[in-house]
């Protein structure tokens, strides 16, 4: 089994001192950030069913 992407910075302050956390009921995949002092969990909840779709207006949308 392959290990998991670790979050680049923190979704709250944006600072990159993150650790690995155990705060969290589960224990998986949740973090803490050293500069604001806040834990957080990140989850994979799927693919969708629809997938990608295609802008075919030939521009980026606003």
């Amino acid at each position: 089994m392959s290990e998991r992407a670790a979050p680049f910075y923190c979704p709250y302050c944006g600072d990159e001192d993150l650790r690995p956390s155990v705060a969290l009921e589960g224990g998986h995949g949740a973090w803490e950030c050293a500069a604001c002092n806040r834990a957080f969990q990140l989850k994979f909840l799927g693919l969708l069913a629809r997938g990608l779709q295609h802008n075919d207006a030939g521009g980026d949308e606003i």
